[in-house]
């Protein structure tokens, strides 16, 4: 039999650890934040996802924003993808990849869309002059960066429920 103090020892161990590591990641949530700045009356739709979370379809009007936040995973792997589309313009980027935006964004990864691609704010400047690429190969691997997610960008493959924009 296994003295009562041996689980009084394990308990207080177990107590110390969780506690200790809740510390080194005091507020884990991270902030998204998508902002449509394409200009006047023209509409954003996106469809944003994670490997384990599909935020749906949505439609932004312009100078409106759309939100949304997560814990980022332990092993720093966590990426959300978007797909964003108007008029003839059908476009893909990875809107939070844990490995490129942790220190640049470490609780808000607010973004700016603008027809030539997404602008980050810079918490430093408070302004959105960390500007990207957009993703647009037809069929990306794995990799780094923008080319994480595996995606389409032809009509063709819309999801269910997805329409062209205006």
């Amino acid at each position: 039999m296994v003295p009562f103090s041996k689980y009084l020892f394990s308990f207080v161990m177990l107590a110390f650890l969780v506690c200790f590591c809740d510390g080194l990641f005091p507020d884990k949530r991270t902030n998204v934040r998508i902002i449509n700045e394409l200009g006047d009356g023209i509409d954003l739709n996106h469809h944003c996802k994670s490997k384990d979370d599909d935020l749906g379809i949505h439609v932004l009007a312009p100078h409106q924003l759309f939100e949304f936040s997560f814990m980022p995973n332990f092993w720093g792997t966590t990426l959300f993808f978007c797909r964003f589309w108007w008029g003839y313009e059908d476009h893909w980027f990875n809107i939070y990849v844990m490995s490129r935006d942790r220190d640049r964004c470490t609780k808000q990864c607010w973004w700016t869309v603008y027809s030539f691609g997404p602008c980050l704010l810079d918490g430093r400047l408070q302004k959105y002059t960390l500007c990207e690429n957009w993703t647009d190969k037809k069929l990306q691997g794995s990799g780094k960066g923008n080319s994480t997610a595996r995606i389409y960008n032809d009509y063709e493959y819309l999801e269910a429920g997805e329409k062209k924009g205006k």
